[in-house]
């Protein structure tokens, strides 16, 4: 049978079987946003992150390299996806037109999308998304005017999903569980002569059986002096006596991950590495303190870099405390709707999400990184991971 034909035997059978959120909540996320963007003055929005469509559908699949977008007006969602991506739209999600092309014909793209945006004189657009390609927005513009197009989509959204929902932090509460099975199974086969790939291949296994989806990241194990580089990851490579083993893990679960980093040392700690991880302890507790509404991104990062300054020298640090978490794709678990960093003017409101990536580095030597998934709340910061705080020693 043919891509239709397919798209409406399933709809029949499995139609939204894997809706991931009930109708009520995605029905009241895009009354929220709907409200916001008459407010903005914007008749439709074209959005084409994997994550924003998520968060206002459920749709979600594996395969997010290839164009797909969702057009949000007052009256009805139209998601247009390849031919191949019409099942997960079908089972996944909560949408009133699924528009298909074929996959290996990607010019079929702008026809119908423009015919769809073809009435709306105000059409918002996150310029700075994931998934929105020049090969379909110059020609929009060049077929409907650049003048329809406007920029503030994407910040309009990042507002609203900042911001999370008691069934979101549920979501996110479960990944946490999950993370922590999982580094601990890593952990415990921590030793001279493993590899990084053996540690983190006990923690996909751990984090899989637990119940994780398909990670946005997959773990992070780097050990010795590897774990003094950021962002680079598991190798081949063998661990020695008395090295440190840094890991950071994110399970998903109905695409929202809580992220956790621990450090272990297969040995006795060197010289040094207690003292950073008492100088991450310390940016720790003045993030979780700083992290109450009414007090600005910008406020928390500085109450941090006073704990870290008489070491900043010598230690290297990312500038970023903290990042929003919630419903992500590969590549990354990071949200991208705010930072705890300087300069960061937004004020925390109740129900943020942060991860606090607290990774200090010397380069060249070796690494100390732990951190926590933590919300907001009108007493600080409260994690939703489970991290010990400790640089664990492995006999």
């Amino acid at each position: 049978m043919d891509h239709p034909r397919y798209r409406h035997v399933l709809a029949e059978a499995l139609g939204g079987s894997e809706l991931p959120f009930p109708e009520a909540e995605l029905e009241a996320r895009c009354t929220r946003l709907r409200a916001a963007m008459r407010e903005a003055g914007l008749e439709a929005l074209l959005l084409t992150d994997p994550a924003d469509i998520h968060y206002l559908t459920g749709y979600h699949t594996f395969e997010v390299s290839v164009h797909a977008c969702l057009v949000v007006s007052v009256e009805r969602l139209v998601l247009q996806v390849a031919s191949i991506e019409t099942g997960p739209a079908v089972v996944t999600a909560r949408v009133d037109e699924i528009l298909g092309y074929r996959w290996e014909g990607v010019e079929e793209v702008v026809e119908p999308l423009a015919e769809v945006l073809s009435p709306f004189h105000t059409i918002g657009i996150d310029a700075m998304g994931a998934g929105l390609r020049l090969g379909v927005i110059q020609p929009l513009q060049a077929r409907l005017g650049a003048e329809r197009f406007r920029h503030e989509g994407g910040e309009l959204l990042d507002r609203l999903r900042i911001v999370k929902s008691a069934l979101e932090l549920e979501c996110l509460r479960e990944s946490a569980r999950i993370t922590s099975a999982g580094l601990r199974a890593a952990m415990a086969t921590i030793a001279p002569g493993v590899t990084d790939n053996e540690v983190a291949a006990e923690g996909a296994r751990a984090m899989l059986a637990a119940g994780s989806e398909f990670m946005s990241l997959q773990p992070i194990v780097t050990s010795g002096a590897r774990s003094g580089t950021i962002h680079v990851n598991h190798k081949r490579r063998v661990i020695a006596r008395d090295e440190p083993v840094f890991l950071e893990f994110g399970a998903a679960f109905q695409r929202y991950t809580a992220p956790m980093m621990r450090t272990a040392v297969a040995g006795r700690a060197g010289p040094g590495m207690h003292e950073l991880r008492d100088v991450g302890r310390g940016m720790y507790e003045a993030l979780i303190a700083a992290m109450r509404p009414g007090r600005s991104f910008d406020d928390a990062a500085r109450a941090a870099e006073a704990v870290l300054a008489p070491h900043a020298d010598r230690v290297f640090f990312s500038g970023v405390f903290g990042y929003a978490v919630g419903g992500q794709f590969p590549p990354s678990w990071v949200e991208g709707s705010g930072y705890i960093a300087r300069g960061q003017a937004r004020e925390f409101e109740a129900d943020m999400v942060f991860h606090l990536p607290l990774c200090l580095r010397l380069p060249g030597q070796w690494g100390i990184g732990l951190s926590d998934t933590v919300r907001v709340t009108p007493a600080g910061g409260e994690p939703l991971t489970d991290n010990d705080w400790r640089l664990h020693e492995v006999p």
